[in-house]
């Protein structure tokens, strides 16, 4: 049990962060904690808003910003010029009672404002300083700008991905940022923990590389192993078995068949052909990769002839590994997605009931859920400050000299 932790039916209830977090990395890392009860206060700038508020997704200028409602969900929002010495310090009497503070500017950003982990120890020595970086918090390139696009890059995801044929391919816009994420609350929760052990608070970092070789570990590992990078590869130098194959309606399956001799034998007799279960170029794993561009061009033609679902739902019956290759548009409607949660519905204040991604983590005594839609640039300014001891007349003047608020 965390110490001093009230227990109001959320595991990470009671819990108090603070973010100056901006578009994705270290944005949804909090957001995946206020999914499960923390209190995340996000603070942003009087002329620096998250720049995530300005993105679209549609023509519709009216439209919710998908973006900056995932990545903020279920937060507070407030507004403190961190430039302004009483902005400063309104921030670090919010330190004072917090368990986390999180940040992603490029590094050195912090230390000028004097707000890096140093200074809030100084307030607060139980604090847990969490920082989303590009690259990580030691080396030469520590202070090199990077995004997602750049990690993916240097981690070397996007040098696996597509054939050899064709440039690099870089992954769904955020892919580094989201496993960045992921990587940046685990890193929180094991401080917490550490924390509740020794009562000792500390600093970490997770960076968009970082996270992209983790992603890959035996892939990397196997490198390290064997001394051979393994090549780009398109589906004709794949295994017919571990595999996409386009159908008869234009979409595509995949098959994860691959494994020895296991498969092979139910699969031909669920699909009625004992003439390729016993062909001698395809009657075991060898001669299959041997033989596999016949194999694959076989299996092309055969499963061009039903639909998508068709052939997921037969093989899948027989008990055959398979699965259909989605679109966004089938996934938000898959029944598996729909009955566990993946998408739910959220009542937002917009007005209307909207379909969003919520929690992928389940569990059964707590589980997590959007209850509270993104902020508004500068909603919860005085609510937050109130509850933090602030007297509406110091509120005042901090609006005042501006050190608080939108301007």
């Amino acid at each position: 049990m965390f110490p001093d932790v009230p227990n109001t039916g959320l595991p990470m209830s009671g819990l108090k962060i603070v973010d100056c977090t901006i578009w994705q990395q270290g944005t949804y890392s909090t957001a995946m904690l206020a999914d499960f009860g923390a209190d995340v206060v996000k603070v942003e700038g009087p002329e620096s808003p998250d720049p995530g508020r300005g993105l679209s997704t549609g023509a519709d200028p009216t439209a919710l910003n998908g973006y900056f409602e995932s990545h903020n969900r279920n937060k507070r929002g407030m507004v403190i010029d961190l430039k302004h010495p009483e902005g400063k310090e309104t921030l670090l009497r919010l330190v004072e009672s917090a368990d986390v503070f999180v940040q992603n500017m490029r590094q050195g950003v912090m230390e000028k404002l004097g707000l890096a982990y140093e200074d809030l120890k100084a307030r607060n020595p139980k604090i847990i300083y969490a920082s989303a970086s590009g690259y990580g918090a030691k080396g030469p390139h520590a202070r090199w700008p990077a995004m997602d696009i750049l990690g993916q890059a240097r981690g070397g995801t996007m040098m696996m991905q597509g054939p050899p044929d064709i440039a690099p391919i870089f992954s769904f816009g955020g892919m580094a940022d989201q496993v960045g994420a992921i990587a940046l609350s685990y890193g929180i929760l094991l401080a917490l923990w550490h924390r509740a052990r020794t009562g000792e608070g500390q600093q970490i970092d997770a960076s968009l590389l970082g996270g992209q070789v983790m992603l890959q570990s035996f892939n990397i590992t196997n490198t390290l192993f064997s001394g051979m990078v393994p090549p780009r590869r398109d589906r004709s130098d794949a295994q017919p078995l571990w595999n996409v194959y386009e159908c008869k309606d234009g979409r595509w399956i995949a098959l994860s068949m691959a494994q020895g001799d296991r498969w092979w034998t139910p699969f031909c007799d669920a699909l009625g052909r004992p003439d390729v279960r016993d062909d001698e170029r395809f009657c075991g794993f060898r001669e299959r990769t041997e033989h596999r561009a016949e194999l694959i061009a076989l299996l092309d033609g055969l499963f061009a002839t039903r639909d998508q679902w068709d052939w997921v739902n037969f093989l899948a019956d027989a008990g055959l590994p398979i699965a259909p290759v989605q679109d966004y548009g089938q996934v938000v409607e898959d029944p598996q997605v729909v009955a566990n949660d993946y998408v739910v519905n959220f009542d937002h204040p917009a007005g209307k009931t909207v379909r969003m991604v919520g929690p992928a983590v389940q569990l059964s005594a707590s589980p997590g859920s959007i209850r509270r839609a993104a902020p508004q640039f500068d909603e919860h300014t005085e609510e937050v400050l109130l509850e933090h001891g602030f007297t509406w007349d110091q509120v005042s003047h901090l609006r005042e000299v501006g050190a608080i608020g939108s301007r």
